[in-house]
């Protein structure tokens, strides 16, 4: 038996895992506080699996086949994501000791102002994040360095990584080079650049308030860490080799990424490459992480391979910097991958059962007005988000479920693709146990509880795109018969 001849179960019962999960996750992150996403909240997850598996096995008649075939689709999902993950965590190891990390930290401290701080970083990270496509790499390569450079200079975390991610999830949201946005135009049905030039509308507006807001916070900002920072350059420059020829990774990632080259191809180039700089820039460093003072090429071979997979710690002399420059490698990733297996595990058996579908048809009834339908599709996105931990699965949930009944209520595609990308792409990052959640608070150290009230570009984007719908601005309806939906 298949999902589509499952029988369709009552919200009552399909609410009965979320309620479970939620309750669960409190008890768990109550009890174990930041260590739950050490093993705890994987085993809550696979809890919350299976409850919802006996559900649908016994008042749904859905065969184990039929879950187990789901589950498997959910992972086959993720999988490229996940090589990315593991990736993207060499790619860390490899900057840092490398040194192209702490070359950008030195000379970013030098040349952006502590009141421009904030601002500055999001720009920046939106304009990398327009050129590459991908607010993953954004993050896991420049949004490091910023995190050192904002740390050096006095900002609490949470700020910093706001900044970050909202200027990254800015360009992951409107490049056509970006994979959530094809994927929102091409399950919509959409034109890419007609869906991108609409999202436009709401992203505008939305990016400029967030830059008004960490340009009034960063004035407010104490400039009284210039002694931390100059200490910060003075160990910086005790401890690496800092040359502008390490520049040179970045630049060619940039060149990469400019000619598509794909991800996994891209990522594992920037981290050879970077490890080749180290053995020819930071030769002690090398040394140091394999534990063998001899200067012998194994020592050297060994201390390579470490950082490409393992915890680091170099002693630069001071205790803030140290914590900055260690590294954990594609084993530091192995617990973010370990959730978002578990979490795809939870994702497939509440598809296969119907049960998303069931708690989401509640939704419809408050569709009889535009701003209804475009609130429910909102509030379905976040909750899919929620429930499937995967932005990939969350926007074409959204896509398929609604695309009807916006064609048969006689508005465009375009808003169904741009009120999609509005509620999942960029909202994604605030959930802790999503794919996007936990990769972004993994790679920059900072918990997605600590950083999500700084997000305001992905907080504000879900409200922006509800307004713009109760203002009608640049939204059509071919049926003008059709009462309840009046025409813009």
């Amino acid at each position: 038996m298949d999902q589509h001849s499952a029988k369709m179960p009552s919200p009552l019962l399909s609410i009965v895992p979320i309620l479970a999960l939620v309750a669960l996750l409190f008890v768990t992150i109550r009890i174990f506080g930041s260590d739950a996403l050490n093993g705890a909240s994987q085993v809550v997850l696979l809890t919350t699996t299976a409850i919802t598996s006996l559900l649908a096995m016994v008042f749904c008649k859905v065969s184990w086949k039929a879950i187990e075939a789901a589950i498997c689709d959910n992972i086959l999902g993720v999988a490229t994501a996940l090589l990315i993950l593991l990736l993207i965590g060499a790619l860390s190891g490899s900057w840092m000791i490398s040194g192209v990390v702490p070359t950008l930290i030195y000379y970013g401290m030098q040349i952006i102002h502590p009141q421009f701080f904030l601002a500055s970083c999001c720009l920046i990270c939106a304009i990398v994040s327009v050129m590459t496509g991908s607010s993953w790499t954004t993050i896991a390569t420049i949004g490091i360095a910023l995190m050192g450079i904002g740390e050096a200079q006095g900002f609490e975390t949470g700020w910093v990584a706001g900044a970050i991610i909202s200027g990254a999830y800015f360009g992951d949201k409107i490049s056509p080079l970006s994979d959530t946005t094809v994927l929102a135009s091409s399950v919509t049905g959409t034109p890419l650049f007609t869906h991108i030039r609409y999202m436009l509308i709401t992203t505008t507006p939305t990016m400029l308030i967030t830059l008004a807001i960490f340009t009034v916070a960063g004035f407010m900002h104490s400039t009284e860490a210039s002694s931390q920072i100059a200490e910060f350059a003075a160990s910086l420059k005790g401890t690496f080799h800092i040359s502008l020829w390490l520049l040179a990774v970045p630049v060619v990632t940039g060149v990469l990424i400019a000619r598509k080259v794909p991800p996994l191809i891209t990522l594992f180039v920037s981290a050879i490459l970077a490890a080749l700089f180290a053995v020819l820039f930071q030769p002690h460093l090398l040394h140091e992480i394999a534990g063998d003072s001899s200067a012998g090429g194994s020592s050297l071979f060994k201390g390579t391979l470490m950082t490409l997979y393992g915890s680091t710690g170099i002693d630069t002399g001071n205790a803030a910097l140290n914590d900055l420059v260690s590294t954990r490698g594609m084993g530091g990733m192995m617990n973010t991958i370990w959730l978002i297996l578990c979490a795809m595990c939870f994702g497939g058996a509440m598809t296969a059962s119907r049960m998303l579908e069931s708690l989401t048809s509640t939704l419809f009834r408050f569709m009889r007005k535009r701003v209804g339908l475009v609130s429910s599709t909102v509030c379905s996105g976040l909750f899919f988000n929620i429930v499937t931990a995967d932005q990939y699965i969350s926007i074409i949930l959204t896509g398929n479920m609604f695309k009807g009944i916006y064609k048969e209520k006689g508005y465009e595609s375009r808003l169904l693709s741009r009120t999609t990308e509005d509620a999942v792409t960029v909202t994604s990052v605030l959930v802790p146990w999503n794919t996007c959640g936990m990769t972004q608070a993994t790679i920059l150290g900072v918990s997605t509880m600590a950083y999500l009230p700084y997000c305001f570009f992905n907080l504000i984007s879900p409200l922006m795109s509800i307004l713009v719908a109760a203002t009608g601005y640049k939204i059509k309806q071919h049926h003008e018969e059709n009462k309840d939906f009046p025409v813009s």
